[in-house]
């Protein structure tokens, strides 16, 4: 649903992980055709896109909130073998099944079990990921890079899965199709506000060396249509305080940039463009999901302590 650039240049897959990203502004890697114009993206098939997506999850949201863990765990295995394929691309060995399967367990566990189940279902995912890399190569040999691996392994369980279980708690919670549906429109307004705001008004760089593309302008973007956009949707859907939408609305701004800049270095240090290419104009379903994630653990916290 989000329309932002891709911060960097794709080249070959062999390249050793944390590796300098070459210069987005040099010309043989930073050029964007016309059809993609300032956006970087082919913007006819991103609104496309966007808008479907948009369009299913108000529906699921209005007549089938519970298909909505479905959706979640969906878009999580798909997530994770990007991600994953990419690392292991970069000469990262992470677990790949492992990871899938221990990502369901955590976005299901927390239907029956809430919180308990999602931290239950993290930790006996950890166990088995540490157990199936020292395993890898045979107890003949010693495993190689286990410790990075390991790390690594560790914080991808955390950074997708565990934060999308939150998403699946909101729902779980009282008129929880109402609190998901506040938060997706508020990282929508948020990546609507911060690509308008970018595109017409950016000048100043906010962090030329992890994404050249966002400014200054683009956050105030973000924020003012953020905040309106939970301001509204917080007093309508929710019936709630007000106040609770500015708040929620500040906090969504800067949790979404924090997330998509923790993509975009991530990106970086891969020297890939996109995790993915099955959404067109977008990119990968992780390069959609990189604003959402750490916003549905912040969004779920803002309601469980106010509503």
């Amino acid at each position: 649903m989000n329309m932002k650039q891709g911060d960097s240049v794709v080249v070959g897959s062999e390249r050793p992980l944390g590796s300098a990203a070459p210069d987005p502004s040099a010309p043989d890697g930073s050029a964007t055709t016309k059809s993609q114009g300032k956006a970087g993206r082919n913007l006819p098939a991103a609104i496309a896109v966007g808008a479907g997506l948009g369009i299913s999850l108000i529906l699921i949201m209005v007549f089938a909130p519970l298909v909505w863990i479905g959706v979640v765990a969906l878009a999580l295995a798909v997530a994770t073998y990007e991600v994953s394929k990419r690392l292991r691309e970069a000469g990262v060995l992470v677990p790949r099944i492992p990871l899938i399967v221990g990502g369901q367990a955590i976005i299901w566990s927390g239907w029956p079990w809430g919180t308990t189940g999602v931290l239950s279902a993290t930790a006996g995912t950890v166990l088995v990921c540490m157990v199936w890399l020292l395993l890898h190569q045979g107890l003949g040999s010693a495993p190689k890079n286990y410790l990075r691996e390991l790390a690594v392994t560790i914080m991808v369980a955390c950074w997708l899965p565990l934060l999308a279980s939150f998403a699946v708690l909101m729902v779980l919670d009282d008129n929880g199709a109402g609190r998901v549906l506040v938060f997706l429109i508020a990282v929508v307004c948020s990546d609507v506000g911060g690509y308008v705001a970018g595109v017409l008004f950016g000048k100043h760089p906010m962090a030329p060396a992890i994404s050249p593309k966002k400014s200054w302008e683009g956050l105030a973007g973000s924020l003012l249509f953020c905040v309106i956009g939970c301001l509204l949707t917080v007093t309508l859907i929710l019936e709630a305080n007000s106040l609770i939408g500015v708040l929620l609305g500040v906090v969504l701004v800067v949790t979404g940039t924090l997330g998509d800049l923790i993509e975009s270095q991530v990106k970086r240090d891969l020297r890939i463009k996109d995790m993915g290419t099955l959404l067109p104009g977008h990119g990968g379903i992780m390069d959609r999901l990189d604003s959402l994630l750490p916003s549905a653990f912040v969004a779920w916290l803002v309601f469980a302590i106010l509503l």
